[in-house]
């Protein structure tokens, strides 16, 4: 099978020109995005895409969850699919180019392909996953999680926003809720182009990221309770200070990640103190430590270490403790025949490349339980992303795609 030539890439200016029309939907405050899942922002932005797609000579395709599928055929119609995408909904100060990227690189792929006159053996399929951000519905990855087999269906429909809005009420409402049975496609491998959201590519000089493996999480709600006090009036020996208690815990998580250097991580971003009031020693502590790591040994190892030193942080102090698991997933090992298909394709190309770990979750994290999946990034400024001020350079943009353009054809096969 040939490997596309070196001097095939695609349209940069017309990839570029389609990242900042789509941006004119669901403008956010300070020049970014805000077109959050299952919004008239997002069926308006559904809707520029399928007319985009359409008028490449795609066809449409949608399932249950709202995932859609936009087709251009293959030469053998015997042959599964290639597909590649993202998602196009963002966070409520996101920016223009998380998830937008990998869907608008993917159809920019079939308008190269168009314009070269090239046919694959494989069909090709570009895909906008639904709710990938999670924020309006948790969990994030959403659609795709059902579509892997990972969430049921009828769980997912039932998920409600802050207003108490139902997904599937939602999904109906602007239009977007398919008949195809979700899950139903069955894939010969999954793409995903992605900005990096981290500054390692921007800070070494690398133009490409190659993702070889996507790290799993693990979230620990702690909750602290000691004793609601007056904060001038209680001696310090007679106080049992939830807030403290939370501060050793927090130095002990940051202890825990810094002991498994480079690749774990750990921090709590979220936090409540109860009452939460100036002038009371804080009576209760909830807050939720997130561990991240690669290799799944590493987040046993880190969670078993919070739990065994929490307890005795809070015994010491006379505090009570309880620790709950509310959310996680394990690490992801992206295909490696996947993998080299993009790391030859940076090769091939010229441009300079590195191995990355993904520290965020994406739809390829689930899509890889049922399809050969890998993911490529490419820098994004000062590592900056869910982010109003969010941004990349055409140059990166350009070169993100042309590596899955030829990392895609060469997996679709090139017919002579």
């Amino acid at each position: 099978m040939p490997a596309p030539g070196e001097n095939l890439k695609i349209n940069g200016d017309r990839l570029w020109d389609s990242l900042m029309e789509m941006a004119k939907i669901g403008p956010g405050v300070a020049g970014g995005n805000n077109r959050q899942t299952l919004t008239d922002e997002d069926a308006e932005g559904r809707a520029l895409f399928r007319k985009w797609c359409e008028d490449a000579g795609c066809e449409m395709g949608l399932d249950t969850m709202g995932n859609m599928f936009a087709r251009r055929e293959g030469t053998d119609p015997e042959a599964l699919p290639v597909y590649v995408g993202s998602h196009l909904d963002t966070q409520p100060t996101g920016g223009k180019y998380d998830g937008v990227l990998g869907v608008l690189g993917g159809l920019e792929i079939v308008r190269s392909l168009n314009d070269l006159g090239i046919r694959t053996k494989h069909p090709i399929v570009v895909t906008n996953w639904t709710n990938e951000e999670g924020t309006r519905y948790a969990p994030a990855m959403l659609s795709s999680g059902v579509f892997a087999g990972v969430h049921d269906e009828e769980w997912a429909k039932d998920r409600v926003d802050a207003k108490g809005l139902k997904f599937g009420d939602e999904l109906k409402r602007i239009g977007w809720e398919g008949e195809e049975p979700v899950g139903a496609r069955k894939m010969h491998a999954f793409f995903e182009l992605h900005i990096e959201q981290g500054p390692i590519l921007e800070a070494e000089g690398k133009d490409i990221g190659i993702v070889t493996h996507g790290q799993g999480l693990s979230w620990t709600q702690v909750t602290i309770t000691g004793k609601d006090a007056h904060t001038g009036s209680t001696p310090m020996p007679m106080r049992k200070n939830a807030g403290l208690g939370m501060a050793r815990v927090l130095e002990l998580v940051e202890e825990i990640a810094l002991s498994h250097a480079p690749h774990a991580v750990g921090a709590a971003g979220h936090i409540d103190i109860y009452p939460n009031s100036r002038n009371v020693i804080p009576g209760k502590a909830v807050f939720t430590v997130d561990f991240r790591s690669p290799d799944l040994s590493v987040i046993e190892d880190m969670v078993k270490r919070l739990h065994e030193g929490a307890r005795k942080i809070c015994d010491d102090m006379g505090l009570e403790v309880e620790l709950e698991k509310v959310g996680g997933f394990d690490p992801v090992e992206f295909d490696a025949g996947c993998v080299g298909a993009l790391r030859a394709a940076a090769e091939r190309l010229g441009y300079s490349h590195r191995d990355i770990i993904s520290g965020a979750g994406h739809d390829a994290c689930w899509i890889n339980q049922v399809a050969p999946t890998a993911m490529v990034m490419c820098p994004c400024v000062d590592g900056l992303s869910h982010n109003e001020a969010e941004e990349i350079s055409k140059d990166w943009a350009a070169a993100g795609t042309d590596v899955l353009f030829h990392a895609v054809l060469e997996t679709a096969e090139i017919v002579e």
